[in-house]
């Protein structure tokens, strides 16, 4: 069995696995094991596959792609 240390932990999210950990029963330790196995165990998301429904899906609503400058108003005004 590993040992794994954790620094720079921000105390907003320390907050909020220990009472996870409490709501469930469990110690720290065992909440953060719990957590990285349930995070690990789904299926990693592909990038492109996503892509390809995105445009699917632009497509049968018949929008237009969004140019640079659309991106960025969005971006600056916090659409995205």
């Amino acid at each position: 069995m590993a040992t794994l240390t954790i620094k720079g932990l921000p105390e907003e999210l320390y907050k909020r696995l220990k009472k996870r950990a409490a709501d469930e029963r469990r110690s720290i330790n065992s909440q953060v094991i719990v957590c990285l196995e349930q995070h690990l165990a789904k299926p990693r998301r592909d990038p492109k596959a996503i892509l390809k429904r995105v445009d699917a899906l632009r497509e049968r609503l018949n929008l237009p792609a969004m140019t640079v400058e659309e991106f960025r108003k969005a971006k600056e005004s916090g659409r995205l």
